[in-house]
């Protein structure tokens, strides 16, 4: 009877067990950020990282871009990316001309308006401090070379500001501060994704796929080959007149001798490559995403279509690293028992 009534407690209590469910532990995921890189018409591809992302679920939670990282990124936070994408894959080379509002005594060859007003149609009156996600566009004071970080305000305006290539679009005043491109000072924002809350950071470095740049030549001189520089001739008055025609067909550019567009940008291509990976030596994200964008020109909008599918195959060969860093980052929670 002593054992009978053993067994009968033991069996009791195996029935209770399993009828009380078993209490598992959620898993808190790591607050994402995106930390967006500079390098114009390569930035198109920044949209199809993004959608890759999301369709493998990896929503972010913090945004920060520079210059075109900074356009794409606040258009994701306002909601207005599908826009975005649709005008990119409409444009042509016609048509990024009729952008070019060339400005002869600005402090940009120019003026920028056409752009800024095709991004306030999107983003009308949208502030950063509105926003549902955290986000940040990069620029810098141009006279001090500060590195500001535009986190509240109107968003077009800080979109401006960050891709206000120097030489190319004019400097814009927002707060008391004359702002030019972010890239001068943080081409890929790493830190600045970190310091807004985002405890795994995935950066995208577009201008990864430059292979042979920056080595050093330790012999060169001149030879027969070079061409005499000639001065090129002045057409007067008429010239003048003729000086925004010109401007236009060559910003595209040209065969033979660069122009003053391209002289420009590649120095800053340079210039942006070197900060870029000091920057990311000192302060690596935990995924780093290297669209191969090297075939695509600063200018060349109209190839938006490539660069947003570039940027989605570099991104599905990165996802294994993504979920890894997610997993090991996430953090075991039983609901605050």
């Amino acid at each position: 009877m002593v054992f009978e009534g053993l067994f009968a407690r033991t069996r009791n209590g195996d029935r209770a067990a399993e009828a009380t469910p078993q209490l598992q532990p959620t898993v808190t995921r790591p607050t994402i950020g995106l930390a967006l890189g500079g390098g114009a018409a390569r930035g198109f591809a920044h949209i199809g990282v993004m959608r890759k992302l999301l369709e493998h679920g990896i929503v972010p939670d913090v945004i920060v871009g520079t210059s075109i990282g900074a356009v794409v990124g606040g258009c994701y936070a306002a909601k207005e990316m599908d826009n975005l994408e649709t005008w990119a894959r409409t444009l042509t080379v016609r048509g990024i001309l009729g952008y070019l509002d060339i400005s002869l005594a600005g402090s940009g060859l120019i003026g920028g308006g056409h752009l800024a007003n095709r991004l306030e149609t999107g983003l009308k009156d949208t502030r950063i401090d509105d926003l549902p996600i955290r986000f940040a566009a990069i620029a810098t004071e141009f006279n001090t070379g500060h590195e500001i970080w535009l986190t509240r305000g109107r968003l077009s305006e800080a979109l401006r500001a960050s891709y206000a290539l120097p030489g190319i679009f004019p400097p814009v005043l927002i707060g008391g501060r004359w702002l030019v491109d972010g890239a001068l000072v943080n081409p890929v924002p790493v830190s600045a994704a970190r310091a807004l809350g985002a405890r795994l950071v995935i950066a995208v470095n577009l201008n990864a796929d430059l292979f042979g740049r920056g080595t050093i030549i330790a012999s060169h001189g001149s030879d027969e080959s070079d061409a005499v520089n000639v001065p090129a001739k002045s057409n007067g008055i008429r010239g003048m007149f003729k000086g925004e025609r010109t401007l236009r067909r060559q910003f595209m550019g040209r065969r033979g001798r660069p122009g003053l567009p391209t002289v420009m940008v590649e120095a800053f291509n340079v210039m942006q490559d070197r900060i870029t990976r000091a920057r990311l030596a000192g302060d690596p994200p935990d995924v780093l995403i290297s669209p191969r964008l090297g075939t695509v020109g600063w200018f060349e909008f109209h190839r938006a279509a490539e660069a947003i599918q570039i940027g989605m195959d570099a991104t599905e060969k990165s996802i294994d690293a993504v979920n890894e860093a997610v997993t090991a980052l996430s953090q075991p929670s039983n609901g605050g028992n």
